[in-house]
C-alpha cells in the first residue's frame, strides 16, 4: 500500500478517535470552548498567563467550565465559592490526583504528591505526623531555622551590597532545613553535593514551568522521539533519586530502632514493622519518592516567595519602613526573631500574607481528580475526571480584596491595625491535597 495512503488513514483514525472521545464526554461535563481535534483548547490557553486565560473563559461559561488539554478533558473551578465547595466541602470526593504524562514518568505515582487512594492516604498521614514530631511547624524547629537564617544573612553580607542574583542563596536556607529533618544533617553552602542538588532543583523548576512541558503533557509521544528539556528533567530526577537511595542505604547500615534520627529512620522503622504485610505501602520505592517530593514542596515555593518579597520591599520603601519599625519595636537589634514574636507583629504578618497573595506564585494547583461519580452544581462529573482550580481567581478576587492588582498589606489588616485572616488566602491549594510550605514553616 502507498505510504501516503497509510499516513492518511492513520491521521484520519486519530482525528475520528479524538472527535469521538471529546464528544462522548461533553454531554456530562460543564460547558466550555469547543475543542479542536487532537490539540483540544491549547491554542486558547496561554501557558505564560493561564490565570488570565481562565478568567476570560469564566466570563463566558461561568465558575465551572471544561477545557481540553489535547484529548484530555479538565474541569476548571473558578472563584472562591466553586473552589471551596469542591476542595473543602467535598474534599474527599475531589481528593484524587490527575496524573499527566510528564509527572507520570518522573514520579511513577509513588511518594505523596502524585499518588492516589490507599497509598496516598497512608503516606500522607505518616509524613505529616513524622514531620511534626521532628518539629516542623512547631517551636522546636526554631533552632534550625535560626541557624539557617544566620547563614543566609552572612551569605548576603558577602555580596558587599553589590548587585547579585539571590536565587541560589535564598534557596539554600529552606532546603537545608528540610535536609536537617530528612537526612539529619545540614550542608555547608559550598558543599559540592549540596551545590549539585540545588542546581538540579533550580533546573527542574525552570523546565517544569516551560511551554515545552505543557506540549509534552498534551502529546506524550513527543518525549520518546524528539529531543528537548524533558530529557534533562528526567535525568535530574533520576540522579536525585539515586542520591536519596544512597542516603537510605547509609541509614539502614546504622539504624537504631529505639533512637530514630530523622524522617528516613522513621520510615525505615515503619517498613520493618510492616515487613510481613504484602500490601504495605511502606517500601523503599515509596520512601525515595516521598523524600524526593518533600524538597520541591518546601524549597522552591519558599525561595521564590522570598525573592519576590525582596523585590516588593525594594519597590515599596514605605512598607519596608513600617516593617522595620515593627521589628525594632518588638524584636530590637540584639536578638533573633522567634515564632512567639509573630502574634505581636500584625503589620509584618500582613505583609508576608500580602506578598504571597499578590505574586500569585501558583496560578493553578496541581490537578486533582474526582474519586467517584459526583453531581456538582447540576453537572455529573465522572470518576477520574481531572480538576484544575484557578487560585488566581481566589487570591485576586475584588470581592475580598478591594484592590487585588495593588500590593497593599491593608488587605490583611482590620480597621484597628490588627491582623485579619481571610478564607480566600489559598496561595498553594486547599483541602486534603494541600501540602504547602505551611507544613515546613508553621503557618496558620
Amino acid at each position: 500500500m502507498d505510504p501516503f495512503v497509510v499516513l492518511l488513514l492513520c491521521l484520519s483514525f486519530l482525528l475520528l478517535f479524538s472527535l469521538w472521545g471529546q464528544s462522548s464526554g461533553r454531554g456530562k461535563l460543564p460547558p466550555g470552548p469547543t475543542p479542536l481535534p487532537i490539540i483540544g483548547n491549547i491554542l486558547q490557553i496561554s501557558v505564560k498567563d493561564i490565570g488570565k486565560s481562565f478568567s476570560n473563559l469564566s466570563k463566558v461559561y461561568g465558575p465551572l467550565f471544561t477545557v481540553y488539554f489535547g484529548t484530555k478533558p479538565v474541569v476548571v473551578l473558578h472563584g472562591y465559592e466553586a473552589v471551596k465547595k469542591a476542595l473543602i466541602d467535598n474534599g474527599e470526593e475531589f481528593s484524587g490526583r490527575s496524573i499527566f504524562p510528564v509527572p507520570q514518568r518522573t514520579s511513577k505515582e509513588l511518594g505523596i504528591i502524585f499518588s492516589n487512594g490507599k497509598r496516598w492516604k497512608e503516606i500522607r498521614r505518616f509524613s505529616l505526623t513524622t514531620l511534626r514530631n521532628f518539629g516542623m511547624g512547631k517551636r522546636s524547629i526554631e533552632d534550625r531555622v535560626q541557624q539557617e537564617a544566620h547563614c543566609l544573612v552572612e551569605e548576603l553580607r558577602k555580596t558587599k551590597a553589590s548587585p547579585c542574583d539571590p536565587t541560589f542563596i535564598l534557596g539554600c536556607a529552606p532546603c537545608n532545613v528540610i535536609c536537617s529533618v530528612v537526612f539529619q544533617n545540614r550542608f555547608d553552602y559550598k558543599d559540592e553535593t549540596f551545590l549539585t542538588l540545588m542546581k538540579r532543583f533550580n533546573e527542574n523548576a525552570r523546565i517544569l514551568s516551560s511551554p515545552w512541558i505543557q506540549v509534552c503533557n498534551n502529546f506524550p509521544l513527543l518525549m520518546d522521539y524528539f529531543p528537548g528539556t524533558h530529557n534533562k528533567l528526567f535525568k535530574n530526577v533520576a540522579l536525585t533519586k539515586s542520591y536519596i537511595l544512597e542516603k537510605i542505604k547509609e541509614h539502614q547500615a546504622s539504624l537504631d530502632v529505639n533512637n530514630p534520627r530523622d524522617f528516613i529512620d522513621c520510615f525505615l522503622i515503619k517498613m520493618q514493622q510492616e515487613k510481613d504485610n504484602q500490601e504495605s505501602e511502606f517500601t523503599t520505592e515509596n520512601l525515595v519518592g516521598t523524600v524526593a517530593d518533600l524538597f520541591p514542596a518546601g524549597t522552591e515555593t519558599t525561595s521564590t516567595t522570598l525573592r519576590y518579597g525582596l523585590l516588593l520591599l525594594l519597590k515599596h520603601p514605605e512598607v519596608t519602613a513600617k516593617v522595620q519599625e515593627e521589628i525594632d519595636h518588638v524584636i530590637g537589634r540584639h536578638r533573633s526573631p522567634c515564632m512567639q514574636d509573630r502574634s505581636h507583629m500584625p503589620y509584618t504578618d500582613a505583609v508576608m500574607h500580602e506578598i504571597q497573595r499578590y505574586i500569585d506564585l501558583v496560578p493553578t494547583s496541581v490537578p486533582h481528580a474526582v474519586t467517584t461519580d459526583i453531581k456538582f452544581r447540576n453537572y455529573l462529573i465522572p470518576k477520574g475526571t481531572a480538576i484544575m482550580t484557578s487560585l488566581t481567581s481566589v487570591l485576586h478576587s475584588d470581592k475580598e480584596f478591594p484592590n487585588p492588582k495593588t500590593f497593599d498589606p491593608g488587605h490583611f489588616l482590620d480597621k484597628n491595625g490588627n491582623f485579619k485572616k481571610s478564607d480566600h488566602f489559598m496561595p498553594f491549594s486547599a483541602g486534603n491535597r494541600n501540602l504547602s510550605p505551611s507544613v515546613f514553616k508553621g503557618k496558620r
